[in-house]
């Protein structure tokens, strides 16, 4: 786990990056997809049935296909997001940030002193189990860790200015789905009122020198996605990847 985080240098240097969400408790799943080269997996903790046990195995899985395994964490809680970072992952997904408040405890419980007051244990994977000097581990996670938060609702773009007032901020994702009900436009990802609200938040952000994320599960959205400067793509799920594949199946062998 002494490695660096290779998204994150991506991202620093302007390029686009690609990925997915993974919400099935499954190591060999999120390997295969793993293997098919794209930047990231967010193993999804949130909306997934997976347990920090079965997570540690899904982000084993996915580095060793040179993929960074980033953790959505069910909330913005001190303890869930300690333990997604000593299994290793190369990153955090926090949901619901609506105010500055909101920021302010993710990045305390993400961070190292001086930045903030992530509990203090070299001997996990992330600080592969004995370090020669702890200190370059805290200074090491310090700069490799990568913090997303996600902002899906008006409370949170309201307070978007106060919210991404803090360099430590990688990546702001806007969660589309809940952004497009809390508009009045609900699942509708394609409807110029949402694009037109989307794009001047992501202008907004990007004017801060930060990332921004967005999910689609519509191809004809990527390229849009790329005109306004989303850089951190996730594109689909797992689970409905799986699906899909099979009802198009379906629908060919029907045909024959």
């Amino acid at each position: 786990m002494a490695s660096n985080n290779r998204l994150k240098e991506k991202i620093k240097n302007g390029e686009t990056v690609l990925g997915t969400w993974c919400i099935l408790p499954s190591p060999s799943v999120i390997n295969v997809i793993a293997a098919a080269r794209l930047d990231f997996v967010i193993i999804d903790m949130e909306h997934g049935p997976i347990g920090f046990e079965t997570a540690e195995d899904m982000v084993r899985a996915a580095q060793s296909e040179d993929c960074s395994a980033i953790v959505r964490v069910p909330k913005n809680d001190e303890s869930d997001i300690l333990r997604a970072l000593d299994i290793g992952a190369d990153g955090i997904v926090i949901p619901h940030i609506e105010k500055v408040e909101d920021r302010k405890r993710a990045i305390k419980s993400i961070k190292y002193f001086p930045i903030g007051e992530r509990g203090f244990s070299p001997f996990t994977r992330a600080g592969s189990y004995d370090p020669a000097d702890p200190a370059v581990h805290t200074k090491r996670e310090n700069e490799k860790t990568m913090t997303v938060l996600i902002i899906e609702g008006v409370e949170g773009v309201k307070n978007l200015d106060s919210i991404i007032d803090d360099q430590n901020i990688d990546v702001v994702y806007f969660g589309l789905c809940d952004l497009s009900q809390a508009i009045g436009v609900p699942g509708k990802l394609d409807d110029p009122k949402l694009k037109e609200y989307v794009s001047a938040c992501v202008k907004k952000v990007k004017d801060k020198n930060m990332a921004v994320g967005a999910f689609t599960d519509r191809p004809e959205m990527l390229k849009w996605f790329k005109e306004i400067g989303i850089q951190f793509i996730t594109y689909s799920l797992d689970t409905t990847e799986l699906c899909r594949s099979f009802k198009h199946f379906i629908k060919d062998f029907n045909d024959y």
